[in-house]
């Protein structure tokens, strides 16, 4: 096996652990909620506190990884969200609850924004788009083994005991990164000299502090920033909310949300890896500014129209379908919004890509305390998927004005259009 493939596997394990901690918190949702005795105003509170703080280091965590390595950063990053996951288990109130959310998300912050920036310099520039669908789609197969790991977890412990459990796991990786990875492929354990020449080198060399003025000054990253921020409304409902609307809104029993609920991302898995492999051959064929951005847009277009239709059936099977579908067409365009982001922000592709992932966990944050308040003061469940459905639409009109090769390194623009090879 090359070392990048071990790179991007180890990576691929940290996103998997990423998204289980993440949807901890949904899936034992009705438990705690029962336990603890939280309203669903309360709730979409605990869930906003995670988004809002996430958003809140975003960029500050990716800043850090271009400048000090994505060694450091990574392991610094783990190791802090594993401590706040076990720390979850000891709450016994709204306010420690919604604490420990609020530091597992500073801690969480920046994880995939380092990812990008170690796929930016681990990665030939053919290979970024699929490395970016190997590390979503992984972050699906999470979102997957969420139910159907911990709900038999908690009912057979406990949803206390999840929290500890996913603490331990997080502990575990950042041991095994720190020991294994290298930020600069040349100095790598291992590595052959063929390697190292075919991932190529970073002309710009190590690591450094970030232009700020240029970066931000980019008009094509406050556009994906903006995108971003939309299209995370229909993300972060599918994180959040989507199991307590499958009990309370499609009037499932929580044993057929943690066989159904996990459908939607096994979905996002194959939708991933096939949007990696799409980015790269489509952009082969019209180049990366028409390739990226329609595969966003019209990816985005369908999601929205799938969600109407959700949020109308009223057959649970017609249900799963139609959120399955939903959620894999959205995340078909993903490893184009992220390879599109690495492109605008070049070498500083960590920091770029935090201002785009911060956008979008605002976007997050805004849509999931509203949609609390929502159901709170009208008890529908249906009305806020139909307002996620026009906010993912306004995503698809931003995403298709988007040309990523007016970015930081322009000169480099050319030489990112990718070319099919095997991963």
């Amino acid at each position: 096996m090359k070392k990048r493939h071990a790179v991007v596997g180890l990576l691929g394990v940290l996103s998997v652990i990423t998204f289980l901690d993440r949807m901890a918190i949904a899936v034992t949702g009705p438990s705690v909620q029962k336990e603890l005795g939280i309203t669903p105003q309360q709730w979409g509170w605990v869930l906003g506190a995670y988004v809002i703080a996430y958003a809140v280091f975003e960029v500050p965590s990716g800043a850090l990884g271009d400048r000090h390595g994505y060694r450091k950063e990574l392991t610094r990053i783990t190791l802090w969200w594993s401590f706040f996951t076990a720390a979850t288990a000891f709450c016994r109130n709204f306010w420690q609850l919604t604490g420990a959310r609020f530091l597992f998300g500073l801690g969480a912050a920046g994880a995939y924004p380092n990812m990008s920036g170690v796929l930016y310099r681990w990665l030939p520039a053919r290979e970024r788009a699929r490395g970016q669908g190997v590390i979503w789609a992984a972050s699906r197969l999470g979102g997957a083994l969420a139910p159907l790991l911990l709900v038999p977890l908690q009912a057979q412990f406990g949803w206390r005991a999840v929290f500890i459990a996913l603490g331990v796991i997080g502990l575990g990786w950042a041991l095994a990164w720190r020991a294994f990875y290298h930020d600069s492929p040349a100095q790598q354990p291992g590595i052959t000299a063929a390697e190292v020449a075919e991932i190529g080198s970073d002309e710009h060399g190590g690591h450094s502090g970030t232009p700020w003025r240029k970066l931000l000054s980019l008009p094509q990253l406050w556009l994906i920033a903006l995108a971003y921020c939309f299209y995370a409304f229909g993300s972060w409902f599918f994180f959040n909310w989507f199991p307590t609307w499958m009990v309370n809104g499609a009037h499932f029993s929580v044993a057929e949300m943690g066989l159904y609920g996990s459908i939607p991302f096994l979905l996002g898995i194959v939708a991933n890896l096939a949007g990696g492999v799409l980015c790269d051959r489509l952009a082969e064929r019209i180049g990366i500014r028409k390739a990226y951005s329609r595969i966003a847009s019209l990816c985005l277009a369908a999601t929205a129209v799938l969600l109407v239709l959700m949020s109308l059936a009223t057959s649970k099977l017609l249900v799963v379908v139609l959120a399955a579908s939903a959620f894999g067409v959205m995340d078909l365009m993903l490893p184009s919004a992220w390879a599109m982001c690495m492109s605008i922000g070049g070498r500083y592709g960590g920091t770029a890509s935090g201002v785009m992932n911060t956008a979008g966990n605002l976007g997050g944050f805004v849509c999931t305390v509203v949609i609390g308040y929502m159901i709170g003061a009208t008890g529908d469940y249906d009305l806020p998927v139909q307002g996620v459905a026009l906010m993912v639409l306004i995503a698809a009109i931003l995403f298709a004005r988007i040309d990523c090769t007016r970015g930081f390194d322009q000169k480099a623009a050319p030489a990112e259009v990718p070319v099919p090879v095997a991963v």
